[in-house]
């Protein structure tokens, strides 16, 4: 399956673009799509954390997510 991925701040520089279509498999969990994400994104490794948004919600590791999701990569932010 393919599913559709928002990326937003040092995510969205990392992989180059606002949207990106990804491959994975049926039945993927938030910790499997990170890994794969990892593995072709090895830049994400220098993050100090990574959050998937799953349908407006932070997916947890074992969430599982369906091809018509929304998905949002939201990576560490600074407040000042």
């Amino acid at each position: 399956m393919k599913i559709n991925i928002l990326t937003f701040g040092i995510a969205r520089d990392i992989v180059g673009k606002t949207r990106l279509e990804f491959p994975t498999t049926e039945g993927v969990t938030v910790a499997q799509l990170k890994q794969q994400l990892l593995d072709k994104y090895p830049r994400f490794i220098n993050l100090t954390s990574l959050m998937i948004a799953v349908n407006t919600e932070y997916g947890q590791e074992d969430t599982v997510i369906s091809e018509n999701d929304e998905i949002a990569l939201i990576p560490p932010v600074a407040g000042g």
